[in-house]
Order: structure tokens, then sequence, then C-alpha cells
């Protein structure tokens, strides 16, 4: 039958009560999570606008027509963009940046900074980062624990800031400086105290006007090579701010970052609320342009560099409590310069006496090119319009990976390791894998590392073969990553299981990798964006996370794909749970899940297969005995009407 377009608005994913999503009509299919729109929102800043030169105010914006909640009901999620969110849009690992800190300055304190911390990183299942396992540290601007005076402005921007670090870079460590004021004078005392303790990357979430005095701040405050000091271009639309504005710096632009039905699952345009609210982005009045820069419109310092999500209207969830009331949806460009250091710090360890400013414009096909909205209006136009290349409110663009803030000279070099599936051998049997991966750039050598191998299994650095002899059993989890020689690396992910005796092969184990999604990212799976998912409006079979394909009511296509090796003599069950809702009504199928084993298509299932929970599916693989074979779910969305595939709590069983 005929399908009005009209009612593929999606009822439930615009809809956002209490600081919660709304639930979608009785017998509906929910939606994937959509952000408000502009006109709906409305916000305050949490900081007053300085009003002399040389102070500081933060840029962190707050949703005012969202009802805070100082915790969230059973099986709820909060409302704003997530770590499994800001991974997905901007191509991130989540396993990368053990061990690296980074730096948060902002002024006054937060005393429910690290409990606050606590409850974020809690909710979205990573790992905990506290003073006592190492992973979080607050010191005041002299390194010690004399803290200013409380504040709950810059309370709100330090939550902003450490939550930001937490979604980007799980696995960070966190150093927050607090400065004794919002004077540039402590702020920029508190910068050098964050390299002093050793930190490589450093976020400043504040501006103010430029002034003559910021040549002397650049050099008393800002200049650290080998440093990647990012800092936000301002929430006050068009028009230059400092230490933005700095030679030395990242400075850091705003988006608004929706989710799309392209290749990418994501659009990103410059963020602009109103003639007085919007990102950062100009021509300074003193600072130098650093050699870097190439546009020909500003004789000076242009801002910005690169940019991040922003915008209130699709905003971050941050959870507060001094002067807050629990979660809530923030914005500004205070937002993206903690994400951007994070970036940085997932990328790797800045070159010595480098400036890690210029990484970006050495690597422009690794960003995502911003090519629509303006924050105002100027001459020339590209300073504060959006468009093919460089501008000035998005910069050279957002990340799309980490290759373009890595150090070196390539244009952007990609890195491609195929991912040889899951592997199973015996426990002391000679095992062998030859690593396989690709550069985008000819003439480069590629050197191999790998974490988490079998006991008695190691790689050849040069030539990327895993060999050597297995002593224990046991499944785990490894991470190949090729690295070229401009710092382009490129990695893959796959479990490696030792069983305890041959028998075929065929001691009783599961081969899939990270088979309820649990771990927040896809891999070892393939995915498309936005399909690893642990929002409320759908729950997961068990757990928190699941994978679910199509429910936007457009034309839409994601999969979802994992290649393993079954051992030869082996009996292999393939098994996951099914969970189907829709719009679509009758027995016509519009919307289609075809389940793959390699070439074999095992089932088909559509709109018309909807049911009211989760049910499992099994098939015999037995006949792929000794064969290395792609399972894959491929949901397909024609232009009207919602239909959600959701799979939980997969399984491929040998025995």
């Amino acid at each position: 039958m005929a399908k009005s377009a009209a009612t593929a608005l999606l009822s439930a994913a615009a809809l956002v009560t209490g600081g919660l999503m709304a639930a979608a009509p009785a017998g509906a299919a929910p939606a994937h999570p959509a952000a408000a729109t502009a006109s709906t929102v409305h916000t305050r800043h949490l900081c007053a606008q300085p009003t002399e030169p040389g102070k500081m105010a933060c840029l962190a914006e707050a949703r005012t027509d969202l009802v805070q909640h100082m915790s969230l009901a059973p099986n709820a999620a909060p409302s704003g963009y997530g770590p499994s969110d800001l991974q997905s849009a901007y191509n991130l690992p989540s396993s990368a940046g053990a061990g690296a800190t980074v730096a948060i300055v902002d002024a006054q304190d937060d005393p429910n900074a690290e409990s606050d911390l606590a409850t974020y990183r809690s909710q979205y299942g990573l790992p905990a980062c506290t003073t006592a396992n190492g992973c979080f540290k607050k010191i005041d601007q002299n390194g010690g624990t004399n803290y200013p005076t409380a504040d709950s402005g810059w309370a709100g921007e330090i939550s902003l800031d450490v939550d930001m670090v937490s979604a980007t870079c799980p696995q960070c460590h966190i150093l927050l400086v607090e400065a004794n004021s919002a004077n540039m004078s402590d702020l920029g005392t508190a910068v050098n105290q964050a390299v002093a303790q050793g930190a490589k990357y450093v976020s400043n979430s504040y501006g103010g006007a430029e002034d003559s005095s910021d040549l002397t701040a650049d050099s008393q405050y800002f200049n650290h090579p080998g440093v990647a000091i990012t800092v936000s271009a301002g929430d006050s639309a068009y028009g230059a701010e400092y230490p933005a504005a700095s030679q030395y710096v990242t400075s850091v632009g705003g988006t608004a970052l929706t989710r799309a039905s392209n290749s990418r699952g994501w659009s990103e345009s410059v963020w602009n609320t109103s003639s007085t609210e919007g990102t950062g982005s100009g021509c300074s009045a003193y600072d130098p342009k650093p050699s870097w820069q190439k546009d020909t419109g500003c004789a000076k310092r242009t801002i910005s560099d690169v940019s991040a999500v922003a915008d209130p209207a699709t905003g971050v969830a941050v959870y507060q409590t001094y002067g807050g009331s629990g979660w809530n949806v923030y914005g500004g460009t205070s937002a993206s310069s903690p994400i951007i250091a994070s970036v940085y710090a997932l990328a790797g360890t800045p070159a010595a006496n480098s400036y890690p400013a210029s990484y970006p414009y050495a690597h422009t096909s690794a960003l995502n090119d911003v090519t629509s909205g303006s924050n105002g209006s100027c001459s020339p136009s590209y300073l504060c319009t959006a468009g093919p290349g460089y501008d000035g409110p998005t910069g050279l663009g957002t990340p799309n990976g980490t290759a373009a803030f890595t150090s070196g000279s390539s244009t952007g070099n990609t890195v491609t390791v195929t991912n040889p599936g899951n592997q199973s051998t015996v426990v002391n049997t000679a095992a062998s894998l030859q690593i396989k991966a690709s550069d985008s750039a000819s003439g480069q050598t590629l050197t191999y590392s790998a974490t988490g191998l079998p006991a008695g299994l190691s790689i050849n650095s040069s030539t990327g073969l895993i060999s050597g002899t297995p002593t224990t059993a046991g499944s785990s989890t490894v991470t190949v990553t090729a690295k070229d020689t401009t710092g382009a690396t490129g990695s893959t992910t796959f479990t490696w299981t030792v069983t305890s005796s041959s028998g075929g092969g065929c001691t009783a184990s599961q081969l899939l990798g990270n088979p309820g999604f649990e771990t927040g990212s896809a891999a070892p799976w393939s995915a498309s964006s936005g399909v690893i998912d642990n929002s409320s409006s759908e729950p997961a079979h068990s757990g928190s996370w699941k994978a679910w394909l199509d429910g936007y009511g457009t034309t839409h296509t994601d999969t979802l794909s994992q290649t393993v090796t079954i051992p030869a003599g082996c009996k292999a069950t393939f098994s996951f749970w099914l969970h189907i809702d829709t719009q679509e009504s009758g027995t016509t199928a519009y919307d289609k899940l075809t389940v793959q084993a390699g070439s074999t298509t095992l089932a088909t299932y559509s709109n018309a297969n909807a049911n009211t929970g989760y049910v499992q599916k099994s098939f015999d693989l037995s006949s792929f005995a000794g064969q290395t074979v792609t399972l894959k779910f491929t949901g397909t969305e024609d232009s009207s009407l919602a239909t959600d595939f959701l799979i939980d709590d997969t399984a491929l069983d040998i025995g």
C-alpha cells in the first residue's frame, strides 16, 4: 500500500521532557535520538561576561529549557550526546590514550568535581577516574591543594570540561588546575603549572577581549613547544577573542552536530544561534600570523584552526551538582576545546619543539570539512562564513580520526590495517598470523605493534607477522597498530582464543568479540555510525548496549559485521537476540534486515516480523568449519515510517 511521507516525522526523537527522551506513542517504533531545534532551546551563560581588560569568562552554556535530574530513572539515558556519540561522530578510538594526561585549566573551585566525574563515568560505563587510582588530580595554580573560592558558574565549566575529556578519551588521566581568579595572569600561571606537572595536552575554555598586553601573555603563558594547548574560540558570534588569538595555541571553533543519512552518519554546520550567540572567529588585532596559516584575508592570526560540537541545541550531556541540579545538556566552545585537546591525546605525544597547532594544516584530508553556516557578517566573508577548505568559524574542519592531530609533514596519510578475523589456536602449539596493512601514500615504511597478544606470541615490528607458541589457555582482545614514517597510524582489533586441547580445535568456546556490545564501541565489529547504542528509548536485551540498525524513517542502510575463523572439524552455532519495532502496518515488507554468513543468506526479517520483545535466533554454521567467514547484518529502510532492528547478545559457539 502507499505510504505518506508526512508520517515519517519520527514521533519520539525530537521530544525532550524533563531532561529525558519522551516515549513514543503506544505501538510506534521509537526513532534514533535526535537533537532539539534552535527555536526550542533556551540557554544561559554560566559565567558573567568580563568587564575589564585581562579578565576572562568561561565559555560554557547550559540549557534552561530542560528539567535537570540528580538521578535518572532505571534504564534511562541522559539527554545530550555521550561518549559513544562523540566517538562515532569523530571516528575516534575508545582504547587509545592510556596514561596520557589532559590538563583542564579553569578559575575558582568546584568542590564536587571528583564525585560528579564519578557519576558521569559510571553512567556511561567508563573506567573509574579517581584520586585514589591516580587517574584524577586536582591542584591549585601553584601546584598545591590551597584551592580558590568555589564558584557555581566555573563549577559548571569544570564539569563540562572533565566530562568531555572522559567522553573523548576514556583512558586518559585528568589534571584539573584551578586558578585563583579569572584574571589572565592567574589563568596563565595555571597553564604554566599544568605544563610543569608534565601534561602534554592543556585545554582552556575561557576568553575575553583582545588588548595590547596579549603578546606579553603569549610569551609568558602559552609558548610551550611540544605541548598541545587548545583554547575556545568564544560564544559571542563573529569577533576575535584572546587567548584563542594566541599564535601558539590551537583555537577551537564550534559546530552544530546532527545525525544524518550519509556515509558518515553525521553532519555539521557553523554554530550560530543569534547575532550575539554562536562560535567566535575573526582576525586578531595584535597576534602575528603563525607560519602554518596561509589564508590571505587576515594579515595577523586568524581564528579558528579546527572545531567540534558546541551548539547547545545539539549539546552534550553533563553532570554538575555544585551550582547545578545533576544531569543537563551543555554547549558553548567550552565543549569543543576539551574535545580537541583529548583528540590530541588520542593521537599520541606531540613532537619535541613543535607547535601542535600546526599539525592539522599538514593533514587537511583527515578532517571533516564543514561547509555550511555563518556566525555573522564580515569581509572577507570566509572569516565568518563556512565554505570548502579553511574558514574562520570552523577552521579546517572537525576530527575524522586522529591523523590530523599527529606530527609530521604528511598531507593526511591514511593507514589501513586489515582485520584478520577472530583467531583460535591450541595451547603449546605453534601459531602464525600475517597482519596486512596499507598506506594511502606510496613509499611509506610501516612499523607494527600489538597489545593483548596471548602469552608466548609476539609481532615482528617490521613485517607484521605474529608468531610463537601460546602457553596459556584463555581469550584475549588483540589490537594491532601500523604506523608510517609521518606518524599516521591505523589499527584493528580482534579476539584470540587459546583452547586447552586439540580435540580438532573444538574445545567449547565462543568466538565473537564484543558479543553484547558492552564496550560501548563496535570493535572488533565493523558498524555504521550510530549503530552501537545505549539510549533508553529502546533497551538492550541485557546490559546497557545493543546494536540498533535503522529507525530513521528515511531511506537508510545500516550494517554490522565481524569476521571470524571457525576451526576445522567443529560444530558451530551462530545466535543472536532480535527485537523489531515498526511504525508500519500490514504484512508488506517495506524495511528489511538480512543476515548473512559470507555470501550465504541465513535469514531475512522485515517490519512484518515486528515483535514485543527480544527473540533468540540460531543458525548451524558447521558447514563453514575450517573457513574464515564474515557474519553480517544489513538493515535497509525505505523513505517513510521507521522500523528498528535491535540486535544483542550475539554468539558463535563451537564445540
